[in-house]
């Protein structure tokens, strides 16, 4: 059975300050433990003002490495790219920040190859994995279309994979690299953060389906292990 706290907030604003601050003890306790932390981030825009929260915390930054949890294959200076994003709000702090993509790349598959050879370098497994939520049931890059299997089903060992979402995001029309399903699930910690009131409803329903559930999100959460705190708020 899924072990799910959810967390309410009233606002954006109270939601990212409770998120970062939760996001923060993980990384101090990761700290203390081994003496470095390594967390995988979502994109997009929503994460943005927990970010900015996060990054204003007294952490030892340069013992943390962050990695996007997925990525558009687009150069790092595009807006689409989710590393540059993140890069943006952590690496003047101090901390490692990783692509997980090279660039614009021709063959999206050779680029997921090339990121699970990058991710193998890493001290795994991630302390964190954050994970947001589409209004569609998809989570970090894994969406339904013909890599939908492979993200979900592949080898354990694989950490990330190039996928091809069938039909394409209309605000990202372009192939990614994701983390992979048992990628995801080989977290210290797993933690959802969205908002809105569809996507809640997407997430209520993959969680009571469970194994059955026909979305990407059901099917993760359904193999989980450990306890997962959902943090909403219905304000988009």
């Amino acid at each position: 059975m899924i072990e799910v706290e959810w967390w309410e907030y009233d606002d954006a604003a109270e939601m990212a300050e409770a998120v970062a601050g939760d996001i923060g003890f993980i990384i101090e306790s990761a700290l203390d433990a081994r003496g470095q932390a390594l967390i995988a981030l979502p994109g997009g825009k929503s994460p943005v003002p927990i970010f900015e929260k996060l990054a204003a915390a007294k952490i030892k930054w340069k013992h943390v490495t962050i990695i996007p949890t997925d990525d558009r294959l687009v150069p790092v200076d595009s807006p689409m790219s989710n590393v540059g994003m993140i890069a943006r709000q952590f690496l003047p702090k101090g901390a490692r920040v990783l692509p997980i993509t090279a660039e614009a790349a021709a063959d999206y598959r050779a680029a997921g190859k090339a990121a699970d050879a990058r991710l193998a370098d890493l001290q795994w497994p991630p302390d964190l994995v954050w994970l947001g939520v589409g209004e569609d049931g998809h989570a970090a890059s894994i969406f339904p279309g013909p890599d939908l299997e492979e993200a979900l089903e592949g080898p354990k060992t694989r950490r990330a994979l190039g996928v091809m979402p069938d039909p394409m995001p209309a605000d990202a029309p372009v192939p990614r690299v994701t983390l992979s399903r048992a990628a995801i699930l080989s977290a210290r910690t797993l933690t959802l953060a969205f908002s809105g009131d569809a996507k809640r409803a997407v997430v209520e329903q993959a969680i009571k389906d469970g194994p059955l559930s026909n979305t990407p999100i059901g099917r993760i959460l359904a193999e989980t292990e450990v306890p997962i705190d959902i943090h909403w708020c219905a304000e988009e």
